[in-house]
């Protein structure tokens, strides 16, 4: 199973979002998500986010925190374990992402965006759970066909 980490940056109750739309051959082309990516050899989930975060943004996280971990099932390509993390805490200037445009958008107006389905889910438990949680989506193409949450923090 492919592992990657996704990360949301907050600040003044907004997200940073990734519009992908520079890549051609991209599953989240036109969709807006958040920094992160595939890890590499030998990383721990933090080396990943870290590297990740300051290579498509610019910004150093100096603070993070895991908020869950996402199963991601698809069969437009290999399962995907995602180690899910928010941070308030960054340094650094914000520069140009070459997979897409970041944008603070305001966390009121994220389902406006052109998300995954299940990402709306997510953002449901980000608001309403501190503790760490599990879900898993399953899609095929573009449309969520089952969701699962696996938490034993259930409310």
């Amino acid at each position: 199973m492919r592992q990657t980490t996704l990360c949301y940056l907050e600040k003044d109750d907004c997200y940073l979002m990734l519009h992908r739309i520079y890549k051609k051959q991209d599953i989240n082309k036109d969709k807006w998500i958040g920094v992160g990516g595939k890890f590499e050899y030998g990383e721990a989930p933090e080396e990943c986010l870290l590297r990740e975060v300051k290579e498509e943004t610019g910004l150093t996280l100096l603070q993070y925190q895991l908020r869950g971990i996402l199963t991601f099932v698809s069969d437009m390509q290999e399962p995907e374990y995602i180690f899910l993390y928010t941070s308030n805490q960054f340094e650094g200037t914000l520069k140009e992402c070459e997979e897409g445009a970041l944008t603070w958008v305001p966390k009121e107006k994220i389902e406006e965006l052109n998300l995954w389905e299940g990402d709306k889910e997510m953002f449901r438990l980000l608001e309403e759970r501190e503790q760490l949680f599990s879900l898993k989506l399953e899609y095929k193409g573009d449309s969520l066909i089952k969701v699962t949450e696996l938490s034993p923090y259930k409310k």
